[in-house]
């Protein structure tokens, strides 16, 4: 999709009760409601960004494809590190910036468009990079993890969600991303299971799909059809897929 259209399902989703409790009913008790993540983003995932990141008080957070901001915010407000947050959403990005005042004092957050490839930050500014659903999607993975090791500073972390092939794991659940990750100069450390995560996806895309009328009334049909398409797209293959993060880390 374009940035325009990055734009108006953004919009449509913030916008719309209906769509996040489909997404409540969809994930349970790993439903963060007050983070209302617009992806995968159980409670799971947020505590093992914790336990893997451990981002120190006033260190610096870099969410890239950040969204509505949700995951960065609650994690920058659980840790005490400041929060950068890059999306080429312009509305994604305004959106996140509306919410930070309710999660961090001023200051603690700001939110910039950027893309995977250029995100405009400055060299080794980041002390820890997260990527929710976003960054695995990027383009040109090479390009996007490269800007990542450039953002870095020597031994800052990185943690990105992914879903793979099961195929194509390795016998001990190792990612086929390890070998991109040394390319662009960053060294894989391990990739953490997310179980639930295709059974839940599942039963998000069937909800939207009996929900799709009521949908269009809040959402419009654009946004309504782009869901709709992407649960035809993802559906056959939930059970071919493995959900994980990959964590990675910058060389000293």
């Amino acid at each position: 999709m374009t940035p325009e259209a990055f734009d108006a399902q953004f919009r449509a989703q913030h916008q719309s009760a209906l769509l996040q409790e489909l997404w409540a009913g969809a994930w349970g008790d790993q439903y963060p409601a007050e983070v209302a993540p617009s992806s995968g983003c159980p409670w799971r995932l947020l505590g093992l960004m914790v336990a893997v990141l451990r981002p120190a008080p006033g260190s610096t957070l870099v969410d890239i494809g950040c969204g509505l901001g949700g995951p960065g915010l609650w994690l920058a407000r659980a840790t005490g590190a400041r929060l950068v947050g890059v999306d080429w959403s312009e509305t994604a990005v305004r959106i996140a910036g509306e919410r930070s005042a309710d999660w961090l004092s001023p200051g603690r957050a700001r939110f910039s468009t950027g893309t995977f490839e250029a995100t405009g930050l400055t060299t080794a500014s980041a002390d820890t990079v997260i990527s929710v659903d976003a960054l695995a999607l990027a383009p040109d993975p090479h390009a996007a993890l490269t800007e990542v090791r450039r953002v870095l500073r020597p031994g800052g972390r990185l943690l990105f969600t992914a879903a793979e092939p099961t195929a194509g794991l390795g016998p001990d659940g190792s990612s086929s991303w390890a070998e991109l990750l040394r390319g662009a100069g960053l060294g894989p450390r391990a990739r953490h299971e997310l179980p639930g995560e295709g059974h839940a996806w599942g039963l998000l895309y069937a909800s939207v799909r009996e929900h799709r009328r009521e949908l269009r009334a809040q959402m419009g049909g654009t946004a309504t059809d782009t869901l709709l398409t992407e649960a035809a797209m993802v559906e056959p293959y939930l059970e071919q897929l493995s959900w994980g993060a990959v964590e990675a880390v910058a060389p000293d």
